[in-house]
């Protein structure tokens, strides 16, 4: 090998483009991690691939052809308490309002609440943002769960991945994430 071949530097490693094979999908990580959750908890849930990414509400509304307030939209907060200390607080929110983080914050006895940053995010749970599962975490996370998804016979969450959803109802919601049912509008 030559000192020009030497110098040069390694070629970059080819970018992998994001499957559209469901079934690679259902073998992701953060899917399987979500499905194992699912399975623990006796989750009537089905996992199902959608045809595109879903990174907010509104697209995953369109895909499921049901209404927005039937996605349960997976928000992390950094919760901070009176004494000053803090933790992840992960609401599950009917996308048909948004969260007040006030009023939320009175209602759990807390000093405040800020919306953590994408990165944050999956330190924490492991999830992108777009695939944040109510179940499955890497660390465990308090949840509040929105009363407002109780309206709806069938709700959907992310499971894991912006592709990967899955259907259960709001009273399965609450039990398997040992959810704090509130209004968080």
């Amino acid at each position: 090998m030559s000192e020009e071949d030497q110098a040069q530097p390694a070629p970059p490693e080819p970018t992998v483009p994001p499957t559209t094979d469901s079934r690679a999908l259902s073998r992701h990580a953060a899917v399987l991690r979500v499905q194992q959750a699912l399975d623990e908890q006796a989750a009537s849930a089905r996992m199902l691939a959608l045809p595109e990414p879903a990174r907010s509400a509104q697209a995953a509304a369109a895909q499921l052809d049901v209404e927005v307030g039937q996605i349960a939209s997976s928000l992390l907060f950094r919760a901070y308490g009176l004494d000053g200390r803090d933790h992840p607080l992960l609401v599950l929110t009917s996308d048909a309002h948004r969260v007040d983080p006030v009023k939320l914050g009175v209602l759990l006895d807390l000093d405040h609440l800020e919306l953590m940053d994408a990165e944050s995010v999956r330190r924490i749970t492991g999830f992108a943002i777009g695939g944040v599962a109510p179940v499955g975490s890497l660390t465990p996370v308090a949840t509040v769960v929105d009363v407002a998804l109780s309206r709806y016979a069938q709700v959907w969450a992310a499971g894991g991945h912006p592709r990967i959803v899955f259907a259960t109802s709001y009273d399965e919601l609450l039990r398997i994430t040992a959810g704090q049912a509130a209004e968080v509008a």
